[in-house]
């Protein structure tokens, strides 16, 4: 009961000096709100890109040939290994095996990167990435088709001549405004009609340039690559990133038995993950996260010392009231309690105005700049009130110590 008195004498003390208390509310809700706002509008803009980052893919895997280990050591007389690439009969043979739930298969074959595409008396310079490919590349590379439409299961089965092409193709070879749909263009003496053109996109995930891309269908593009072995790479596209190394797992051992490498031994082929943006993302985000801290200790340490100032100063003007409440049978305990939770109450009334604030301004900067999503932070929200706590504490404790060790006779005489 004398812990309810005291915080109801604490409130009673916040009511009396108004003024004072709001102004120091707002120094600690000015501590909060940067620390909060900072904090949300970071995490509002992770969950926007790496939404984002899903959409291109980030949540896949990649197989592909093992490149030779260099040069070998001459000096220990080691060879270079070379690996056997991976064969189209090694692709059809993992897909029909592989059949993770809730995973998309897609296969893709890098014929050129120096193809030349021409189209009437407009032709490109020959730095074109030709990629052969089955319908689902387009989904797992996380690509839009703007105009036309994807590949079908007829285009890929019959090998047909037709090609979806990045923006830089589009604007070279057809004018403002022309639609390139169903138009030809040619290219290693082969016409094929566009059927589709993607959205600009710049280089992405250490790929190329996908606005300098063709694309044509994977039976196609075996034709066009003749005798040569395109450089065929399998990619998995995991709706989970909780599932990502059971996929990954399941896969290798597929494709280990698919191509017969012995257990125990190098494999012959390589499976990355796709996740350096993401982790990128992560290593930037915790630097400004500590970056926010910084910034709201720094402002929360003035206010612990305004707060602290301040409760010396209602401590000096109270002294007769602590000698009055020692006369009657307080004890130092119950001073100091007084205090302390007065401090408490404050920096708990600044912290949830701080809050409020800190998600207002962190969202409404996200959405200014279009880069975020409206978000709750419920994490930081606990953590500000925590800090608040200690920050009460802190700011409260020595003088409530100093109010419960005044003289009561010395306080009584104190005008």
């Amino acid at each position: 009961m004398n812990l309810l008195n005291n915080i109801g004498e604490a409130l009673k003390a916040i009511q009396a000096n108004l003024l004072r208390t709001i102004l120091t509310v707002f120094i600690i809700a000015i501590g909060i709100t940067s620390l909060v706002g900072i904090l949300t509008a970071i995490d509002s803009i992770q969950t926007s890109v790496t939404e984002n980052f899903s959409d291109l893919g980030v949540n896949s895997f990649t197989i592909r040939n093992k490149r030779g280990e260099g040069q070998g050591d001459r000096k220990s007389g080691r060879v270079a290994r070379n690996f056997p690439p991976i064969t189209y009969t090694d692709i059809k043979a993992f897909d029909q095996r592989f059949a993770f739930q809730d995973a998309t298969v897609s296969v893709s074959a890098r014929v050129s990167g120096n193809t030349e595409v021409k189209r009437l008396s407009f032709k490109t310079n020959p730095n074109v990435q030709l990629y052969g490919s089955d319908q689902n590349y387009i989904l797992s590379e996380g690509f839009e088709v703007v105009q036309g439409r994807n590949f079908s299961e007829f285009d890929i089965k019959k090998g047909a001549n037709v090609a979806i092409i990045g923006s830089e193709i589009r604007s070279t070879l057809f004018l403002d405004g022309e639609s390139p749909i169903n138009k030809e263009i040619s290219l290693y003496g082969n016409k094929f009609k566009v059927i589709g053109t993607l959205k600009e996109m710049g280089a992405v995930g250490g790929g190329g340039n996908a606005d300098r891309r063709v694309i044509i269908p994977v039976q196609k593009a075996r034709q066009i690559g003749g005798d040569q072995n395109p450089d065929y790479r399998i990619n998995v596209l995991v709706k989970s990133t909780a599932r990502m190394q059971a996929a990954m797992g399941e896969a290798t051992n597929i494709l280990r038995n698919v191509r017969q490498d012995p257990i125990g031994e190098e494999l012959s082929f390589e499976i990355t993950e796709k996740k350096s943006l993401s982790e990128r993302l992560g290593e930037i985000s915790g630097y400004l996260r500590m970056g926010g801290f910084v910034i709201g200790f720094i402002t929360l340490v003035g206010a612990s010392i305004a707060l602290m100032n301040i409760m010396m100063v209602s401590v000096t003007e109270r002294t007769r009231e602590i000698g009055i409440r020692k006369a009657l049978g307080a004890t130092p305990l119950r001073i100091r309690q007084q205090f302390l939770i007065e401090a408490i109450v404050i920096c708990q009334i600044g912290g949830l105005l701080g809050i409020v604030m800190g998600i207002l301004i962190g969202n409404v900067v996200t959405q200014i700049i279009d880069a975020g999503v409206f978000i709750i932070p419920w994490l930081w929200m606990v953590v500000a009130l925590i800090i608040c706590g200690m920050v009460g504490i802190f700011s409260g404790y020595y003088p409530a110590f100093k109010a419960s060790k005044l003289d009561p006779i010395e306080s009584l005489r104190y005008e």
